[in-house]
């Protein structure tokens, strides 16, 4: 007696196609499961037969042989506790095994034939549409996960015996007409408005959110570095539809999930300094999420960024290029997403003094080159907007007029990127910000007049800007454009972007690249 349960297994946040073999035979009494499973899943054997048990069945007294297909793929988790089950009673004819051929089956089982919720429902969700399959079998506990998905059939049951009773068509799978998104509702850092002063911090932090431009604020202890970073995700506008099911279906595959639908606003992220490589950018022997990618279409803020390793600070270095980050093993190679928005705070030197008049620096010029060494020049080479936070003093802070809420500028930001993605859609190419314009994109969309070419070819030999650097103003010039308005970058645009360029300027902070 053989049967077949489609299901599949999560390898970093997308999810693999498997086919779960029953096979009954005569022989001593065991489970015995094959396929390369890991410890979660040879432990379902004990599971799946309380489970059973509790259920009110019986299993014969023989060999049962359990196949996941393909053989030389890792399985892990403990998802595939459902299919299990079902697969023995389709193979014992307690289950029809025709609509079993049409649903992919996903679940965890207690001793006692409940199901518990697991990850990677969503996306197993999208394999089988993709697959043409009728829809999928998960816990009562991934329902509204499953159903934020127009278009998947979704046999939600609570219990073993539930399932069984779907399977034996008692039930109808449910269908979401349109996508269902999460309300977070406002963002829990605060609004804008609340930050006093730091008008130039402000408007970098404008630009940044309109052109997705990487964002380095450096500034002494208590200036405001990490209120101002806390409130960007704030001025972001929602995510997309594509953006949205992408998010959620990396926190759907990390088990992080903390919504009943998808996911609208953009993810924030803020690693401890003590992190390592492998969790900031994934990776492990059954490779998983980083922060980079927890942060995709979102924000990943590194906050006391010189304090982190210079070694994981570069892992970062491709991913920010390629938007992406692909693991080899083996088997396969695992692609990781994550093209993020990375902010960066730090101090301007060890003691945090240095520029202040008011407190005196006790560094030495080489330790202040020591330190910002740190954060090599390379990847400071990729912060295109750079800023000085100041210091402020008690009258400033009394005196100071409260800001923009962030409202009106999430609405200037949203009108810019609109912008950006029309005017890169009617070139033919795909809808991108100006921070992730490649090169050739860069030539046509930004094309400053005479006087803006001279200012910027000064600026770059003054301050021995790379190539990348002078793309990076021109990148930030064209945003800067987008946010008032106006067509093609001016001198005055791009003499505002080489203003950005803080730490370009700064004594000891330049290194060979």
């Amino acid at each position: 007696m053989l049967a077949r349960i489609l299901s599949a297994t999560i390898q970093g946040v997308e999810a693999i196609p498997l086919v779960v073999e029953c096979d009954l035979a005569p022989g001593l009494p065991q489970i015995h499961t094959v396929g390369l499973p890991d410890a979660a899943v040879r432990e379902s054997a004990e599971r799946v037969r309380a489970a059973l048990r509790n259920a009110g069945h019986r299993l014969p007294p023989r060999r049962i042989t359990i196949n996941l297909a393909p053989a030389d793929l890792r399985k892990q988790g403990s998802g595939l506790d459902l299919p299990i089950a079902l697969g023995i009673l389709a193979a014992l004819g307690v289950v029809p095994g025709t609509l079993l051929d049409r649903m992919l089956v996903l679940g965890e089982l207690a001793l006692d034939g409940r199901l518990r919720a697991v990850p990677g429902a969503l996306p197993a969700a999208i394999l089988a549409r993709r697959r043409g399959m009728d829809g999928v079998v998960v816990p009562a506990g991934n329902r509204d996960e499953v159903l934020a998905l127009p278009g998947s059939g979704v046999l939600a049951v609570a219990t073993l015996q539930e399932a069984i009773e779907a399977l034996r068509g008692e039930r109808l799978p449910e269908i979401a007409a349109a996508p269902r998104f999460w309300a977070a509702g406002v963002p829990p850092a605060g609004d804008l408005a609340e930050v006093r002063g730091q008008r130039h911090a402000r408007r970098a932090l404008e630009i940044a959110a309109a052109g997705g431009h990487h964002l380095l604020l450096a500034g002494p202890p208590g200036c405001g570095k990490t209120m101002l970073a806390r409130r960007l995700p704030g001025i972001l506008p929602p995510l997309e539809l594509d953006e949205a099911i992408d998010v959620t279906c990396i926190y759907s595959a990390s088990g992080l999930l903390d919504g009943s639908g998808l996911r609208r606003e953009p993810p924030f992220r803020a690693p401890h300094h003590t992190i390592s490589g492998i969790g900031l950018v994934g990776g492990g022997r059954m490779p998983r999420a980083g922060e980079a990618t927890l942060a995709h279409n979102g924000v990943l803020f590194l906050d006391e960024m010189a304090e982190f390793g210079r070694a994981t600070l570069d892992v970062l270095r491709q991913p920010l290029e390629d938007g992406a980050v692909v693991i080899n093993r083996a088997q396969r190679a695992i692609r990781l997403p994550c093209r993020f928005l990375l902010v960066g705070a730090m101090n301007p030197c060890p003691c945090g003094q240095l520029g202040r008049g008011d407190r005196p620096c006790a560094c030495t010029p080489a330790m202040v080159a020591a330190y910002r060494g740190r954060v090599s020049g390379p990847l400071l080479d990729r912060f295109e907007v750079q800023v000085e936070v100041a210091a402020l003093g008690a009258r400033d802070l009394r005196g100071a007029p409260a800001g923009e809420p962030s409202a009106v500028v999430a609405e200037r930001v949203a009108r810019a990127r609109r912008r950006q993605r029309e005017r890169s859609a009617a070139g033919g190419g795909a809808a991108v910000l100006n921070g992730s314009l490649p090169p050739e994109a860069l030539g046509r969309q930004a094309r400053p007049d005479a006087a803006a070419l001279r200012l910027l070819a000064a600026a770059v030999r003054r301050l021995g800007l790379s190539a990348r650097a002078h793309d990076g103003i021109l990148r930030v010039a064209r945003t800067i454009a987008d946010l008032e308005g106006a067509g093609e970058p001016s001198a005055a645009h791009v003499a505002e972007a080489v203003q950005y360029r803080a730490l370009e300027r700064s004594p000891g902070a330049r290194e060979e690249r």
